[in-house]
């Protein structure tokens, strides 16, 4: 039953006559219906979370790649602002160096 009602981790919680109960809902034995809740996000933030987790079979896949290139152009362009001789230049590189340190750690560890 979990199979086909395409539920993860299924388990039954308790059994009365005909009726099983599980986590999210019940079954009827006798006439074969299953009424159960499903968690699903909003229609907007589910095409939004398709988008960001969009991999390499995705056809969403190149924008975004195109889109993280935009942002790290937007990135470095910002250092441009300032003069180099000023400390806030500077300071605006320290941050970039550990916030490129903290990205590689948490990629690879």
């Amino acid at each position: 039953m979990g199979k086909s009602l395409r539920i993860k981790d299924f388990k039954i919680d308790k059994e009365e006559g005909n009726q099983i109960w599980f986590s999210t809902g019940v079954y009827d034995r006798s006439t074969g219906i299953a009424k159960h809740k499903i968690k699903k996000l909003p229609y907007v933030l589910d095409k939004m979370t398709k988008l960001h987790k969009a991999n390499s079979q995705s056809r969403f896949f190149y924008l975004n790649i195109f889109f993280g290139l935009g942002l790290l152009f937007f990135v470095i362009s910002a250092f441009w602002m300032f003069i180099p001789k000023t400390p806030i230049f500077r300071k605006g590189l320290w941050f970039s160096i550990a916030g490129l340190i903290l990205s590689l750690l948490l990629i690879f560890l």
